[in-house]
């Protein structure tokens, strides 16, 4: 996972603890998950448009 072993991560997680404290965690999570959703979702879009643009000049 990005070059870091489990220490390095519980110790981003601590420290992500302290400074945002319990109940703020799951709501930074959550900000997370759907951000990275929807990067996935236009990386997707994007490549697949892309492929139908190449597949219309394979057919000219």
């Amino acid at each position: 996972m990005f070059g870091l072993g489990w220490t390095e991560v519980a110790v981003i997680g601590i420290v992500a603890l302290l400074i945002f404290g319990p109940k703020k965690i799951p709501e930074l999570g959550s900000a997370l998950g759907k951000t990275l959703r929807g990067f996935k979702e236009e990386l997707n879009a994007n490549e697949e448009a892309t492929s139908q643009d190449d597949d219309d000049d394979n057919n000219k």
